[in-house]
């Protein structure tokens, strides 16, 4: 079955040193490791992570992809790119780079990437002048954090960029990043296990009560983790709702739930219970097959579990390639 992952990362092998040609942070940059086919990820002058030539290598990653069943991969940069706290020109500078570099991906691979742009979020002006030069150079949508810089979502500031991503028709992949109480928390890796799931809730959360997607409703939002921890605790959103209304019911007076099934989610639960429960409450036109590639904490055996759960074909279909196609607004045929 024709396979298409919605949430994937990649990055430039060779960018500038970030912090030397700005004169200040702490940025990104990769510098050569004593191990063959991996690179040292430096944070400023940190060691951050190791990664290995999957993140950077398109021929790498079509191989691997290829003996997976998986046809096309939706690219966007790292989020620790996303550089906020940064001069907003600086980050304009930086996000033009990566999005040239997955442009130009996608231009040579145009039956193997979609593309997905990143932007100056610190400043919307910037961030709306930067989407629209993307989308000129083939990006169909952006992917944004769960919050900027501890503002959330629904922060009136945000909001035109909402409305320029709707007039323009791009799609949206909100994913967790800088992840609230991160400090209090750095032991056993909390941050990405408790954190993130949070993030996604605490973004979900911020549009729906905010009265985002009232006021856009033809905005195509994607919340990555399977929104994290927004579907699986609704109930008590719900009811939170109901009895404190004058606390929750602010600014918008419907119902969360109403909004279930009115944005797309991706796949990635690693838990067959879960992705049911997600499936019953989204239905299989909002869940797109994700899987976080090629980092170790995303689904890398690329929706096998779900080839074994019993799902019926028409379901396959959608989570595998038919709901991807509805949040970018694409067309299949141009990519079989």
């Amino acid at each position: 079955m024709f396979k298409i992952d919605v949430h994937t990362h990649i990055i430039p092998r060779h960018m500038p040193k970030w912090s030397e040609k700005f004169g200040y942070g702490k940025f990104i940059h990769l510098e050569d490791s004593n191990r063959a086919g991996f690179a040292r990820m430096m944070h400023g002058d940190k060691f951050f992570r190791e990664i290995e030539d999957n993140c950077w290598d398109e021929k790498i990653r079509m191989d691997e992809y290829d003996d997976s069943g998986v046809s096309v991969q939706v690219v966007c940069t790292i989020p620790v790119m996303f550089s906020y706290t940064a001069k907003p020109n600086d980050t304009l500078e930086l996000s033009r780079f990566l999005n040239d570099h997955i442009a130009d991906l996608v231009a040579r691979f145009p039956k193997k990437y979609i593309g997905l742009c990143t932007v100056p979020m610190q400043d919307v002006d910037l961030a709306i002048v930067e989407l629209e030069r993307a989308q000129s150079i083939g990006h169909v949508g952006v992917q944004i954090g769960s919050n900027i810089n501890s503002l959330n979502l629904d922060d009136p500031r945000f909001f035109p960029f909402f409305e320029a991503c709707e007039r323009l028709g791009m799609a949206i992949l909100i994913h967790p990043w800088d992840m609230m109480g991160r400090s209090e928390m750095e032991k056993y890796w909390l941050p990405w296990l408790v954190g993130m799931p949070a993030e996604m809730s605490r973004a979900a959360c911020s549009m729906i009560f905010g009265g985002v997607f009232e006021r856009l409703p033809h905005l195509r939002v994607l919340f990555s983790h399977a929104s994290g921890a927004f579907l699986a605790t609704l109930g008590r959103i719900e009811h939170g709702f109901n009895c404190r209304p004058d606390l929750v019911a602010v600014e918008n007076k419907i119902n969360p739930r109403e909004y279930v099934g009115k944005f797309w989610v991706d796949s990635i639960t690693h838990d067959e219970r879960l992705l049911k429960y997600v499936l019953d409450m989204q239905g299989s036109k909002r869940i797109c097959m994700g899987t976080d590639y090629p980092f170790p904490l995303g689904d890398l055996k690329f929706g096998q579990y779900m080839e074994d759960m019993g799902l019926e074909k028409a379901e396959l279909e959608d989570i595998f390639h038919g709901s991807a196609m509805s949040w970018l607004d694409l067309d299949l045929n141009q990519f079989i």
